[in-house]
């Protein structure tokens, strides 16, 4: 338990990349006082668990319903967060997260928590496909534990988001958008041989 518990933390953090919130957050709260950044951070992060609770629960029995199995998922889930892994190596947008027009619609915004704070950057297609890709096999009544296990690691990338979030501003004075960068790139590369793997197995799973 604790193994998956810390392989999820990993590929989930990966996935959500809480460092790439930081030049963001301080882009779309710039002037802005810290009470209105603490708020907007805070409910994104609230409105982002609902929805990863939500997929957790649910995820499995949609996709069964649509007659999609998890190993095929798993293979579609691997292509998706390949190309997250992409956008996060070369700094360039895949449209994974969300796209220019949105970015320029949120900068309009009163409210960013919602949009594009807990959909698509904290629960984005990424992060919700790795969701169902791990709480797919795990079912809350015959595994409990695991099944908090893995909410507990979730939680915890959520909670580390929300003090990035937070500390955006002192953060950008010490990394820049330069060293947020070089960071993202980095975990960029571990991503996207975890992606990778999970193709690989979504095959083995079908095939073997």
């Amino acid at each position: 338990m604790l193994e998956s518990f810390l392989k999820f933390f990993v590929v989930f953090f990966l996935v959500v990349e809480p460092i790439s919130l930081v030049p963001l957050f301080a882009s779309l709260t710039e002037g802005a006082s810290d009470s209105y950044r603490r708020r907007m951070a805070i409910k994104a992060v609230l409105v982002a668990g609902g929805i990863i609770l939500l997929f957790a629960l649910t995820g499995a029995a949609f996709l069964g319903a649509l007659g999609i199995s998890i190993d095929a998922f798993r293979i579609f889930g691997g292509l998706l967060l390949f190309l997250v892994a992409l956008e996060m190596v070369f700094a360039r947008e895949s449209g994974t997260r969300t796209s220019t027009d949105e970015q320029a619609e949120s900068r309009r915004r009163a409210d960013i928590s919602v949009f594009p704070l807990a959909f698509p950057f904290l629960s984005g297609p990424g992060a919700l496909t790795t969701i169902l890709l791990w709480f797919g096999p795990v079912s809350v009544s015959r595994e409990p534990l695991l099944f908090a296990a893995l909410m507990m690691a979730a939680a915890l990338v959520l909670v580390v988001s929300l003090l990035m979030m937070l500390g955006a501003e002192r953060l950008m004075r010490v990394l820049g958008a330069t060293g947020a960068n070089v960071a993202n790139r980095l975990l960029g590369v571990v991503l996207g041989a975890l992606a990778v793997q999970f193709v690989i197995d979504g095959i083995k799973a079908s095939f073997g």
